[in-house]
């Protein structure tokens, strides 16, 4: 991420145009370092978001409205005392600091206009919310430092605020040509984006690492030996304020992965810009936040399911090394044949046989154990019933393999919906079908959910056709078994876990576009989706049989055609219908 100055003061941009003359409605605390305010605008009511996470230090407008505890904060309660019903006039942010100081006019208890300012320090480790009054001292703030804590810099309500020492470092903003030249033939580190980092304020590392591709080509770029003076001139146009915009850039399955003011290319693929900063950051933050939650409710579950697939690997391993000692038994038969034709030489109670081996084509000597308990017929028939017991379990194996590989293909399935789950009706839905198999018990304290209630993804090719895809393995069963009529197209991705999906036959072949974005919705919602050139296979339904006994989502399926494709991570978003 990059939430450095130069990409919060187009926040502030933002804000300013927005909510500027705004009135404090109500202010809330749903975490323990978010504050939320609820500001009455011009075009409509808009929440502002500061978070004081260290990990995660934000201020944006957003969308969401998360859940609040029954009893606010101390901090909440303060802020509400003071600034509700404030006006919002001013908003500052010192140069190259992730820094905002946010003024409103507001009114004290005997009826007078008073100013009071809350300033949102967003560094890292520091980050912290003060609420001011009119001469500068601290109301409270949401975490206090004291002496203890810090020499330099206390944070108590009565002190005077301090704000933080200024950033000695240049405006690469205010750089020209020989200002850059400068800097990169001053003594410094050879990286330039180290270079980048020491020298300028204000930006990020991901940023700098961006800087140096622009200029040099490449993240990791040296200065030494390099041509400077096109790299600074290429430096200008890359800080350039005119070039700056709102870039997110999101792997191959979709999720956010980082953000900046400038386009981001170092990862391979280009960024997309966004239609605003906060926009952005509401998103980002927003899927990031979900996927956290969902993955930490799903936790449980996950383990469980990991830990049967584990067992079943190495179960399957176990099985594997037995089939093939069963499959080398032929020197069983053998032995008992040579020991059969050479009984008149054994005496009971012999250890060893020394006989001619007759399998061999050189008639070599080969050498037997036998049990001295047993009598020479009975050391034969040994020998025979290991033959006819390995011969035995050679078909029990094959048959408990094929059992194992059912189950582990079954596991992955699951392991791969968790990944998908969007929401705890979904996560619920997969929990009910394990409780069904027996994978995990069934909390009788826990209301049980109506399947009816859920129901496939529905998606609208271009071409104006519908396409279903199922969320689970349970959809899977429904919309293959009992939706979808036999002359539907099916698809599934190629010998992987995924989704099924289903073209509805409306008495015309649809086209191929249309098979063509069904077949990257199959290969998106599978374990396929981070790959190139996945197979995947399309067949009308009446060729798709689920076998007797068969777990959830497991079908067979003959005469089908095979198209590959490469899953595109904004086709869901764009093709489903709402």
């Amino acid at each position: 991420m990059a939430f450095d100055a130069f990409f919060l003061s187009g926040v502030l941009e933002e804000l300013r145009k927005t909510a500027l003359g705004a009135r404090v409605e109500k202010i809330h605390q749903p975490a323990r370092d978010t504050v939320i305010l609820l500001l009455r605008c011009q075009e409509g009511r808009q929440r502002l978001l500061i978070a004081a996470n260290p990990t995660a230090p934000r201020l944006h407008l957003t969308g969401a409205n998360p859940e609040n505890p029954e009893q606010p904060p101390m901090f909440c309660m303060l802020l509400r005392k003071h600034l509700s019903g404030g006006k919002l006039t001013a908003v500052e942010q010192p140069p190259m600091e992730r820094l905002v100081r946010l003024t409103f006019q507001c009114t004290d208890e005997l009826g007078d206009s008073v100013n009071r300012y809350l300033v949102a320090e967003l560094m890292g480790r520091t980050t912290n919310i003060y609420l001011l009054g009119a001469d500068g001292r601290i109301l409270d703030c949401l975490r206090r430092v004291g002496l203890d804590d810090s020499a330099k810099r206390q944070a108590l309500p009565g002190l005077y605020y301090q704000p933080p020492e200024p950033v000695e470092k240049r405006n690469p903003a205010e750089m020209g040509r020989e200002d850059f030249l400068a800097m990169l033939r001053a003594p410094g580190p050879d990286l330039l984006a180290d270079r980048l980092m020491d020298a300028l304020g204000g930006l990020s590392p991901l940023v700098c690492r961006e800087a140096s591709l622009y200029a040099l080509g490449d993240v990791d770029a040296r200065l030494e030996g390099a041509d400077l003076v096109p790299a600074a001139e290429r430096l200008v146009s890359f800080f350039d304020p005119a070039r700056r915009g709102p870039h997110l850039y999101e792997a191959a399955d979709g999720t956010p992965k980082a953000y900046a003011c400038v386009p981001i290319r170092q990862y391979g693929r280009p960024s997309r810009e966004a239609e605003s900063y906060c926009a952005l950051l509401d998103r980002y933050y927003t899927l990031r936040d979900r996927r956290d939650v969902m993955r930490q409710k799903a936790q449980a579950i996950r383990k469980t399911v990991q830990n049967l697939r584990d067992r079943t690997r190495r179960k399957m391993a176990l099985q594997e090394k037995e089939l093939l000692t069963a499959q080398d038994r032929e020197h069983l038969r053998q032995m008992g044949d040579i020991v059969t034709a050479n009984l008149h030489a054994i005496t009971k109670g012999q250890r060893i046989l020394e006989a001619e081996n007759f399998y061999d084509p050189d008639m070599k000597q080969i050498q037997i154990p036998l049990s001295p308990l047993l009598s020479p017929q009975q050391n034969a028939a040994k020998f025979y019933k290991e033959y006819a017991k390995a011969k035995n379990a050679e078909k029990e194996l094959t048959r408990q393999l094929e059992l194992g590989r059912g189950e582990l293909e079954y596991l992955e399935s699951v392991l791969e919906e968790l990944d998908r789950a969007e929401n705890e009706q979904e996560l619920e839905e997969i929990r009910q079908e394990l409780a069904a198999g027996g994978y995990v018990r069934q909390d009788p304290g826990r209301k049980r959910m109506k399947q009816a209630a859920s129901k496939p993804m529905r998606f609208v090719s271009t071409d104006g056709y519908p396409i279903y895809v199922g969320r689970n393995n349970r959809q899977n069963d429904e919309l293959t078994t009992k939706l979808a009529q036999k002359n539907d197209l099916w698809l599934h991705v190629q010998k992987q876990s995924g989704s099924h999906v289903i073209i509805p036959w409306a008495g015309v072949q649809p086209p191929d576009d249309t098979i063509t974005q069904a077949a990257q919705l199959a290969a998106w919602f599978s374990q396929g989706r981070q790959g190139q050139n996945v197979a995947v296979d399309v067949t009308p339904v009446r060729y798709v049989k689920k076998p007797g006994g068969a777990k959830p989502g497991m079908v067979v399926y003959t005469t089908y055609r095979t198209v590959y494709v490469t899953p595109d991570p904004g086709l869901a978003e764009k093709l489903k219908t709402k």
